[in-house]
């Protein structure tokens, strides 16, 4: 057994490295300065139900005999990190440690800059409804685990993770299957990221899956491919996309799904693709897909308050933006976009496509970025995003008090943004607003 403290165990990927630790039986304890400020109490309670300690961010959950667990959101300054370094604890990157996990199971690690969390959700339930009762890592809580959110320990050798690419860290794995499903400019240029895939690709152990993106053609070779067209190895035909959800034919069996959208056909897709590399039948795949549960913020209808559609969304780059937007628009007639950037960094480097994405909605409001602490350069504003496309800007209840008014039966109101979990609440606040007001 093994002792872990996490600096920030209530960021998406540090809780489910956490939670997975805590389930293997290992001693877990962290901080974070959301639990010091008296946030996130569901999230706290949760981990405490699992064992895991939770101290204080002033120092105190670190001593002798633990390994402290950091991830690149976590400055030196932090008195976890000072104590740590002073006293001779060892510090590993949150990366390290979910390499070791990756090197003890048979793993599925899914790369790209989207689509990453709904792809583990549905190979993970696949497998599952395979019998192969696999573990996973997700950097969203899939609805199929209810209170164990993000993580789970299961007692098969598959083990499905979601490998992110902002910091690099994806090159330290090796897992048995590599999957990439796309690549876009968000936290890097194309050219770093796609130079990330190829090494992650290189260091797969059994098979390799590429989505059909043209930049991705130079890892096809050898790999299972899946997309829309002739040529991809896995490919959807018949495709209808209805507001409830999708239906398409993939190797002459009929799947259904119950998200909309067309984008999530091309997840289902990646997850068929992962079948095939683990031999599951598709017949399988398709009585889990058409239960598929979903993932938290993803595309989660929170209401439909005098026939006005209110969802909530964890799109924040241009791609997941456009994705949800095209996927509104199955569901209704109008689509009343609400967007909060989820950082100075982020908005700052892809502002323009930012706001080419969002220009795709009928109407644009604009919140106040979210900042979650740290030091970073404050030199772009949602106003500056706003400018670009002619939308409002404005706080909570500025925005929200508008969508009241000007929402009408057959709209869609999109709300959109990562890291803050407090959309959701926002997002049904501005659906019982519209139930209260009844609109224009």
């Amino acid at each position: 057994m093994s002792r872990f403290h996490f600096v920030g165990v209530a960021g998406s990927g540090m809780s489910a490295l956490a939670r997975y630790a805590a389930m293997r039986g290992d001693a877990v304890s962290g901080s974070d300065r959301a639990f010091d400020r008296g946030e996130r109490a569901e999230l706290r309670a949760a981990f405490e139900a699992l064992g895991v300690v939770v101290h204080p961010q002033d120092g105190s959950g670190v001593s002798h005999g633990c390994t402290v667990v950091v991830s690149t959101a976590v400055e030196d300054s932090i008195p976890d990190v000072v104590r740590a370094r002073e006293t001779g604890v060892d510090v590993v990157h949150r990366s390290e440690l979910l390499a070791r996990f990756v090197s003890e199971r048979r793993t599925v690690a899914i790369a790209g800059t989207s689509g990453k969390s709904t792809v583990v959700a549905m190979v993970f339930e696949v497998l599952r409804a395979a019998g192969m009762d696999p573990s996973v890592l997700s950097g969203a809580d899939l609805l199929c685990l209810g209170e164990a959110g993000n993580a789970w320990a299961g007692r098969g050798d598959l083990l499905v993770v979601e490998a992110d690419e902002s910091d690099g860290s994806l090159v330290r794995y090796e897992p048995a299957v590599a999957v990439v499903l796309n690549v876009s400019r968000d936290h890097q240029e194309i050219a770093e990221s796609l130079a990330l895939f190829r090494t992650f690709a290189q260091r797969a152990r059994e098979r390799v899956v590429v989505g059909e993106d043209d930049a991705l053609r130079g890892l096809a070779p050898g790999a299972v491919v899946f997309g829309f067209s002739a040529d991809a190895t896995v490919q959807a035909t018949r495709i209808e996309l209805h507001p409830a959800g999708s239906r398409f034919v993939a190797d002459d069996v009929a799947f259904s799904l119950p998200v909309p959208g067309r984008h999530e056909v091309d997840n289902a897709l990646a997850a068929l693709a992962v079948c095939d590399a683990l031999e599951v039948p598709h017949e399988v795949a398709a009585r889990a897909l058409a239960a598929f549960q979903g993932v938290a913020r993803r595309f989660r209808i929170v209401g439909r308050p005098r026939g006005v559609t209110v969802v909530d969304d964890y799109a924040h780059n241009a791609a997941k933006i456009r994705a949800a937007i095209e996927a509104a628009r199955v569901v209704g007639r109008r689509v009343i976009a609400v967007f909060q950037p989820h950082g100075y960094g982020p908005l700052r480097q892809g502002l323009a496509e930012i706001a080419e994405a969002l220009r795709s909605a009928d109407v644009v409001h604009v919140l106040p970025i979210y900042y979650a602490g740290g030091t970073v350069r404050r030199d772009v504003t949602s106003e500056d995003l706003a400018a670009r496309i002619g939308a409002t800007t404005g706080d909570r209840v500025t925005v929200g008090g508008r969508i009241a008014r000007e929402a009408q039966s057959g709209d869609v109101v999109l709300v959109m943004g990562a890291r803050d979990s407090t959309l959701t609440g926002f997002a049904r606040e501005i659906a019982a607003s519209i139930d209260a007001t009844g609109g224009p």
